[in-house]
């Protein structure tokens, strides 16, 4: 049984390191040089219990300091609309596991905090990006495929 808490400030380099876990598993850029850069502002962000972003991870019981797991997102304001007038949708934008501790849960226990969450938020969904290998976990808890019109630009 993975024991799920809120990330702390104290936090942030980890869940910056079990970010980068994420990024490397989906062939992305292996560079760290934006960690120093991006660690001020998720310490401010994990100290600010209601600034519409949330972190659950699970520690390493053997290592003190150390996280196995993470899961973080974001609760944003879209303009209401007849399924949901409040426009409070939640998007999952970070879920990691280092690769010794898989398979033992701690991914779905923090997915599941963090939907709870997103609930406790008055989200009324949640949209997300799936990996291949993570795909069966967020079905099993309820996510499904939908046709993806987006398109990004870079600034």
């Amino acid at each position: 049984m993975s024991l799920v808490r809120r990330a702390r400030p104290e936090d942030a380099p980890e869940c910056l390191r079990l970010r980068q876990v994420m990024i490397d598993s989906m062939a992305g850029d292996p560079s760290t040089d934006w960690h120093a850069a991006s660690l001020p502002t998720l310490r401010a962000r994990l100290a600010e219990p209601d600034a519409g972003f949330a972190a659950f991870v699970v520690e390493r019981p053997a290592a003190p300091g150390r996280l196995a797991a993470l899961a973080a997102g974001t609760l944003e304001y879209r303009i209401g609309r007849a399924a949901d007038p409040h426009g409070r949708v939640g998007h999952v934008f970070s879920v990691a596991t280092d690769p010794d501790a898989r398979r033992r849960g701690h991914a779905r226990a923090c997915m599941e905090e963090l939907l709870a969450w997103f609930r406790a938020q008055g989200a009324a969904q949640v949209d997300l990006s799936a990996s291949a290998e993570a795909e069966p976990l967020y079905a099993s808890l309820g996510f499904v495929r939908k046709p993806d019109p987006s398109m990004r630009l870079l600034l």
